[in-house]
């Protein structure tokens, strides 16, 4: 086959996406398969002429990975570093290129990518491509409304507030909330802009961090707990997975810095708790109508009751992500769960 693997763009995980479409890339050509990666921002700077027969060139053509930083992107050196400075979302020759492929795998991370609109777009022009639909996309990434669907569900999720830059409240009673408490953006990834708050002065310093990159925040109770996530894949659990950061909690730098947490598969916990976590996971994805594959985020506090954190439609697949390692606890290698994931949404 003929296939994209699309990554990059302008979220702020897009270093993560990178990586995530360089280890998919491989695997896929591990498969036989003619794969090109594309930078769905900076695109393909050559003439339209040119691609006609890009895919016998698929190596040549593709973007090259140097790795994770330990900082978030600088966005504005990327919008500046584009040949044609169009404000165009998709890239020279993005679009074209794309619509050769017999799929295109979406590997990408973050806003404009899990946020429903690229599936949208290849849904009206046509183009085949990995995971879930714009709805499912558009509603995990707002975790507002997500948590509105947790609940409808009868799945338990931290209880909290939104708050809109427009309406900033810098007095910490005035949230209802107790602390300590967990400031987040409403619509972000990779735990970027995220602060656990325990006293007065850090919550005005978390307001002021999560609100520089959106203007709705979320605020919640702090879970004290284990960290855990649930791959579903065609609407049935992978194993648990527990996720033990060494220092600090699952922040940017621990989740994709190897060696800066300690990943169980699967995980130890009682059996009940284990099969409860797993059903939620599901239900989660049957309520929001959630298709190929998905991973599902918790917290256990120290009486073994669970909370639901979030879905993420594009989960990672990069050296340290949690997905292709649920994947092989149940035997399948990473160019086995690619294929996988292929095959299930053609």
């Amino acid at each position: 086959m003929d296939i994209v693997v699309l990554a990059g763009g302008l979220s702020t995980e897009r270093d993560v996406s990178l990586t995530t479409g360089n280890m998919v890339t491989q695997a896929l050509r591990e498969k036989g398969h003619r794969v090109i990666l594309l930078d769905v921002f900076l695109g393909y700077h050559d003439t339209e002429e040119d691609i006609r027969d890009i895919f016998a060139h698929s190596e040549q053509a593709s973007v090259t990975v140097k790795g994770i930083p330990e900082i978030a992107p600088d966005l504005a050196q990327i919008r500046s570093s584009r040949k044609d400075q169009s404000n165009v979302f998709f890239g020279p020759n993005v679009i074209a290129m794309c619509r050769m492929a017999d799929i295109v795998f979406l590997a990408l991370h973050g806003e404009n990518g899990e946020n429903g609109k690229i599936q949208a777009a290849f849904d009206l022009y046509g183009i085949k491509y990995t995971g879930t639909g714009y709805l499912g996309s558009a509603i995990c990434m707002n975790k507002k409304i997500a948590k509105q669907f947790f609940r409808q569900a009868g799945v338990p999720c931290p209880q909290g507030i939104s708050m809109k830059k427009s309406e900033r409240a810098d007095r910490f009673a005035k949230t209802g909330l107790t602390l300590p408490c967990v400031v987040k953006p409403n619509c972000g990834g990779s735990s970027i802009g995220v602060s656990i708050v325990r006293s007065e002065q850090e919550y005005t310093q978390a307001l002021d961090e999560a609100f520089s990159y959106e203007d709705e925040i979320l605020i919640e109770e702090y879970i004290e707990g284990r960290e855990f996530s649930v791959g579903v894949i065609e609407k049935k659990a992978l194993p648990v997975i527990e996720i033990a950061p060494i220092e600090g909690f699952y922040d940017y730098r621990n989740k994709y810095k190897a060696g800066s947490a300690v990943e169980t598969c699967p995980a130890e916990l009682p059996e009940e708790v284990t099969k409860e976590m797993q059903r939620y996971a599901e239900l989660v994805s049957e309520q929001i109508g959630l298709d190929t594959y998905a991973r599902v985020d918790f917290l256990l506090d120290s009486e073994n009751r669970m909370y639901c954190l979030e879905v993420n439609t594009l989960p990672g697949m990069t050296p340290t992500s949690l997905l292709p390692q649920e994947a092989a606890a149940v035997g399948m290698s990473f160019p086995e769960l690619c294929q996988r994931l292929i095959e299930l949404s053609i």
